[in-house]
């Protein structure tokens, strides 16, 4: 299947699901150690950011402050696509929810806090069906 440029057909297609448990914004001050299963790596000047399972950082011993739900956008969005990102965040600023988003080849995935998850997907399903 073809990745989806067109914003209209992006936003149409967002189909958002809440992945199960709830992730944590951890930083490293090298590699990621043996055994931790990041969901998302991003490699800074300060350090390696992971986004692991909340179980995971605590077995590790890992400080975090952030506590996030995921949800993936299982639209296949173009990595090149204009104002999808704009248009979630907008639409979930707009119900006072922080949006982390973290894109993928296949699907974006938006990293709320854990609180506010059901209400973001919520609040996505409307911005699908043209409602806000």
């Amino acid at each position: 299947m073809a990745a989806e440029r067109d914003l209209s057909a992006l936003l149409a297609g967002l189909h958002p699901a809440l992945n199960p448990g709830r992730y944590v914004y951890c930083t490293l001050p090298g590699r990621v150690p043996p055994g931790l299963r990041p969901v998302v790596t991003v490699a800074e000047e300060e350090g390696v950011t992971v986004v692991v399972p909340q179980e995971e950082a605590d077995s590790l011993g890992l400080h975090y402050e952030f506590v996030a739900g995921w949800i993936t956008l299982r639209v296949h969005s173009a990595l090149e696509a204009v104002g999808l990102t704009a248009a979630v965040a907008t639409a979930l600023a707009e119900h006072g929810i922080s949006c982390n988003v973290a894109a993928g080849f296949h699907h974006d995935h938006l990293f709320v806090p854990a609180a506010d998850a059901e209400r973001a997907v919520r609040a996505l399903e409307k911005l699908s069906a043209g409602q806000g």
